[in-house]
């Protein structure tokens, strides 16, 4: 993976978190749960689903990463990905927008589509 400069790390991560933070505002707009609850403040998002669990997302800048910790598949770290155009684990070789649509749809028995990379 490429290495990204601090300038487009933070532009690249701020946007991530932005689009973020909008998408699962609107969802719990759409849904009648009275445990869901969103978070974002200093760089760090927290999405209660309720009995579903608690995701956190947040950047780290020393690492140039998001972090992600799932109720379901646990903590990974995650690095932009140039060529894909994606913020991507290393390990599981799945993008994070992949992998939060899969929970989400699962979790809530909805069609989410997570609109990052």
């Amino acid at each position: 993976m490429t290495e990204l400069d601090d300038a487009r790390y933070h532009n690249l991560s701020s946007q991530t978190m932005d689009r973020l933070t909008e998408y699962f505002e609107d969802l719990g707009d759409e849904l009648e749960m009275d445990d869901y609850d969103i978070e974002y403040s200093s760089g760090v998002l927290t999405l209660r689903l309720g009995a579903h669990g608690t995701y956190v997302i947040n950047k780290q800048p020393p690492n140039r990463q998001i972090w992600l910790s799932s109720p379901i598949s646990g903590p990974e770290r995650y690095d932009y990905d140039v060529a894909r155009n994606a913020w991507f684990c290393r390990h599981k070789d799945e993008s994070l927008g992949v992998l939060l649509s899969r929970e989400i749809s699962e979790a809530l028995a909805i069609d989410a589509a997570v609109p990052i990379n």
